[in-house]
């Protein structure tokens, strides 16, 4: 048995044997299985798997020559050096010809469309791009926002009234919206994010519009949640089950807005994944059985370092009209500090 080739990932390796299947191999399954560590006389295992960190990954992994071996070197103390013959890796996988999920994309190419090209085709981009990838980017629109609202109410979306009001303008120096007191109107940043999650029904979609960038910062970024909820499935199926069923406070509290809902981070409709809700800045004390904390907060954080990933995440500069429109149930989405007089007007839709 031999090897067509060795794929390294973040926290597995996959080796491709000569007979068409593949299977993949956690980093601390190997550092716990290697060969070596074993009593030279009885055999025996010498090594407990308490002893090795989960989060154990190679320096480097090799084929050799005649690619009958897979050599891996630890980043361990002492850079442990492990070296598996592939008859024992085949015997052995636990993951054969696993399907392969990818994490969510990072390929601004796919949402981002001047508004001039487009021309009559624009509203059609905007539903395919919001469908297909949850979010789309329109450079060159114009500052008229009741202009754009009209063009989405051709395609049945509605504005939502929330209690900022009709429309946001999400400035620093704002004197015309209500219930102001929360991040969006300062120039922190505010990482990503689900809106209005502590609402029984969170508006569908919003759309940032651009009236005047930052002097410096005020980045955009947004990713695919629904992606990366399908990614820990795929890695972490206990985490994604615990992120699915276990019911999270989120809780609004404004000099003269209060509100609370309690929902699971991942909404499922069978083993369709429908709605994410993740907003760090409104979730309350977290209540759950002692015993269920820690995994819980585990599952969590697992999540939370998928979407965090800039590998997986569409970072962008919005200029002066144009607009970012997302899938508020679908995507996160945050912007980095800024200095200056940055304005976005804010809308919440659903659809009729």
């Amino acid at each position: 048995m031999a090897a067509v080739g060795i794929e390294p990932r973040d926290s597995f390796l996959r080796v491709r044997f000569a007979d068409g299947t593949h299977a993949d191999f956690h980093y601390f399954w190997l550092r716990h299985n290697c060969e070596c560590c074993r009593h030279p006389q009885t055999g025996e295992r010498i090594i407990c798997s308490s002893n090795v960190p989960m989060a154990i990954r190679p320096e480097s992994v090799s084929l050799n020559a005649d690619a009958t071996e897979v050599t891996a070197r630890w980043n361990d103390a002492d850079g442990h050096r492990s070296v598996f013959a592939l008859p024992w890796l085949h015997t052995h996988a636990y993951a054969l010809n696993r399907e392969d999920v990818l994490p969510p994309s990072s390929d601004l190419g796919a949402i981002e469309v001047d508004f001039a090209a487009l021309g009559a085709a624009a509203l059609d981009r905007c539903d395919d791009a919001v469908r297909c990838f949850g979010a789309i980017i329109v450079r060159g629109r114009g500052n008229d926002t009741e202009a754009i609202i009209d063009d989405f109410a051709q395609r049945g979306l509605q504005v939502i009234g929330t209690h900022f009001g009709r429309i946001e303008d999400l400035r620093t120096d704002n004197t015309t919206n209500d219930n102001t007191d929360q991040l969006g109107y300062t120039d922190a940043p505010v990482d990503l994010h689900t809106d209005q999650p502590f609402l029984d029904q969170p508006p569908r979609y919003q759309m940032l519009h651009c009236m005047q960038p930052a002097e410096s910062g005020g980045e955009n970024v947004v990713v695919d949640a629904w992606q990366a909820a399908r990614y820990l499935r795929n890695l972490d199926a206990h985490a994604f089950e615990l992120l699915t069923r276990i019911g999270v406070r989120f809780h609004r509290q404004q000099k003269k807005f209060e509100r609370l809902v309690v929902s699971p981070v991942i909404e499922i409709d069978g083993e369709t994944i429908v709605r994410i809700r993740s907003s760090y800045f409104t979730m309350a004390p977290h209540r759950v059985p002692f015993e269920q904390m820690e995994e819980w907060y585990r599952a969590y954080n697992r999540f939370a370092e998928i979407v965090n990933d800039p590998r997986h995440q569409y970072r962008f500069l919005l200029r002066a009209g144009d607009f970012l429109l997302y899938d508020n149930y679908r995507m996160l989405h945050a912007r980095t500090g800024f200095t200056g007089a940055r304005w976005l007007r804010g809308v919440y839709f659903n659809r009729e």
